[in-house]
């Protein structure tokens, strides 16, 4: 995806999305957590529950599709973080098979992780700047192989 954003160019963009199978479950959860305070109280506070707990669920979902993983000609975006391609080392695709031993045993607590469960594949990104505490970056992507290209680029 190019896009210019004055003279820095957007060479990847995607935006980590709840899909549809993601809104039913905690949209029920909210529907029958009012459902429950609903059975207790007569008056407003039956359908308060419903107009307070509903749109504070789907603000929720929405809040969690807000997540953009953008490859720039001079930064990588995850989230509202930013990272120079300068300070990029050696980027490594984790695909789904090795994602769950990436994040656990074997994660450096001073890493800096953007997961979206629902979102299969990571990528590990080694920080070459000696100034910063932060040994990597793990995060998710839809196209892992495209974005770690982007990253050995620069």
């Amino acid at each position: 995806m190019n896009q210019d954003r004055g003279a820095d160019r957007t060479l990847h963009a995607e935006r980590l999305y709840v899909p549809w199978w993601g809104w039913p479950l905690p949209l029920l959860a909210a529907v029958l957590l009012a459902a429950e305070v609903h059975m207790g109280y007569p008056g407003v506070r039956a359908w308060l529950p419903y107009v307070v707990l509903l749109p504070l669920m789907i603000a929720w979902l929405i809040s969690m599709s807000r997540t953009k993983v953008e490859v720039t000609e001079t930064e990588l975006r995850v989230g509202k973080a930013r990272l120079p391609l300068r300070f990029a080392g050696e980027a490594e695709v984790i695909g789904r098979d090795r994602k769950r031993k990436a994040l656990g045993p074997e994660l450096d607590p001073a890493a800096f992780v953007v997961h979206r469960g629902w979102v299969g594949p990571v990528v590990r990104v080694h920080l070459t700047d000696p100034d910063d505490p932060t040994p990597y970056w793990v995060f998710s992507t839809r196209k892992p192989e495209a974005v770690a290209a982007l990253l050995r680029k620069a």
